[in-house]
């Protein structure tokens, strides 16, 4: 008995720790910064861009021929679709556009991911079909919403949060009518799925099956 209650004891000053590793865990996946990501972007956009001009769509996810594909954040607005990819990434990025993987290193350590401009160019070809439009009428923009450092030359259309609203607003030639903006939005409110637990892992399992493909 007396050992049980020495043992109790020795642990409880331990006890405070289980939260915070708990917590620590959480704020190191992948989904939990991708998630924050995505809130700084669409935070940033909101505070600095008309709602009235640019009609915000984010976390969309709509059915594709092999599946599902989910777009981070979609614009539209009289002077196109805004296609937005973010990532949340710390450290050096490395990347061309024509690089089927580009490169995060954190110190020696190297980490490949996917071109975030195939990413998002697969999203538009979707919206594409989806919305009966041509390819000029959308605009790829990929953002690094992380304390990371891009050490490439990288295309216009990928930019940090600081470039992000001077990159839109480069974007000024008029497409749209206003009705036509109303159109596309009523389009995209009726072919987007419903943003639930179900969908979010129905589209998890879609990535994995075409990535052992």
């Amino acid at each position: 008995m007396e050992l049980t209650s020495l043992f109790i004891a020795t642990l409880k000053p331990l006890l405070w720790l289980l939260p915070l590793l708990i917590v620590v865990a959480i704020l190191k996946r992948p989904w939990f910064k991708g998630t924050m990501g995505e809130r700084r972007v669409k935070r940033l956009i909101g505070r600095q861009l008309n709602p009235s001009i640019y009609r915000e769509f984010s976390n969309v996810t709509v059915q594709t021929d092999d599946g599902t594909t989910q777009i981070d954040h979609i614009y539209v607005c009289p002077f196109g679709v805004l296609v937005i990819e973010t990532k949340n990434m710390s450290g050096w990025i490395f990347g061309g556009r024509n690089q089927a993987q580009w490169t995060q290193t954190i110190y020696r350590k190297k980490v490949k991911f996917q071109n975030p401009l195939r990413q998002n160019y697969r999203h538009i070809k979707a919206l594409e079909s989806l919305l009966d439009l041509p390819t000029e009428c959308f605009k790829s923009i990929v953002v690094f919403a992380g304390n990371c450092t891009l050490k490439t030359e990288m295309p216009d259309e990928v930019c940090r949060t600081s470039d992000l609203i001077k990159y839109i607003y480069s974007i000024d030639a008029r497409i749209f009518s206003d009705a036509q903006v109303d159109d596309i939005c009523n389009k995209i409110i009726s072919f987007r799925l419903e943003p639930t637990r179900q969908v979010h892992r129905d589209h998890v399992e879609n990535l994995k099956r075409r990535h052992r493909a």
